[in-house]
């Protein structure tokens, strides 16, 4: 019997979410328009930041809470994002890691 292996994007959308309506993550707007890197754009695996008309738009209900994004933005970046957890019984529940 062969078990065949998940793709990344197929594991990623088994992930289930509990939604706040909340966000836990915040985006200083002028530190991040001043930005020349844009990093979290390339960084995040769940692609929760993305340029719309050259502004940084981000859905945190996507977020994988890995805080890849606030380590990048304060190392290569202006250091505009501001990560915590989200509220107990909230955030992403993993099925496949």
């Amino acid at each position: 019997m062969s078990v065949e292996k998940l793709s990344l994007d197929r594991r990623l959308g088994l992930n289930k979410y509990e939604i706040d309506s909340e966000s836990h993550i915040e985006v200083d707007k002028e530190l991040c328009e001043k930005c020349e890197t844009k990093v979290c754009l390339f960084v995040c695996p769940a692609e929760v930041y993305k340029l719309e008309e050259d502004k940084l738009v981000y859905s945190y209900e996507d977020c994988l809470e890995c805080g890849t994004c606030i380590i990048a933005c304060r190392s290569e970046g202006r250091g505009a994002i501001n990560w915590k957890n989200p509220r107990g019984g909230f955030g992403i529940v993993y099925r496949y890691g």
